[in-house]
């Protein structure tokens, strides 16, 4: 038996990161996740990484891990590989982040999302990551698509 659940492609570590639950809020710039309100979401781990290192300034920065902290979670991001689906996560409410946003607010946001520069982008809340018992090898798609997960892989 399987389950049909819808999947996103995520880079590394920002996957990692959602599976681990320190990423809370995912960003996009138009408000793809809003359909799955009260749904649940496959993480699949991109074959790539993301290419600026926000992600280290905000971990280091306003979440004060240290070097080692850090290493344990790209390490535990990388336990399954690439090109997987790895988890899944809940999926909450996606809303619009103002261009006015500042101060405390915004830096709650930015510390949620792992990320800097939320201005105008659509936050998705996520919660309840749980990883798989193990990788299923599947090709990523495109935004949002379908992946059947046999039963005896969800945790």
């Amino acid at each position: 038996m399987s389950v049909q659940v819808r999947c996103l492609s995520f880079r590394q570590p920002y996957a990692g990161l959602v599976l681990d639950g320190v990423k809370t809020l995912e960003s996009r710039w138009r408000p793809l996740l809003a359909p799955l309100q009260g749904g649940t979401l496959g993480v699949h781990i991109a074959q790539h990484d993301w290419e600026d290192q926000d992600w280290m300034a905000v971990l280091a920065g306003p979440l004060g891990m240290n070097r080692v902290q850090i290493r344990a979670l790209r390490d535990s991001g990388e336990r399954f590989g690439r090109g997987v689906v790895a988890g899944l996560v809940d999926v909450g409410g996606t809303w619009l982040c103002p261009a006015s946003l500042q101060g405390e607010e915004l830096q709650h946001l930015e510390q949620s999302a792992v990320l800097i520069g939320l201005w105008e982008k659509h936050l998705t809340h996520l919660s309840n990551p749980r990883w798989l018992k193990q990788p299923l090898k599947v090709r990523g798609g495109r935004d949002l698509w379908t992946v059947e997960i046999p039963t005896e892989l969800l945790p």
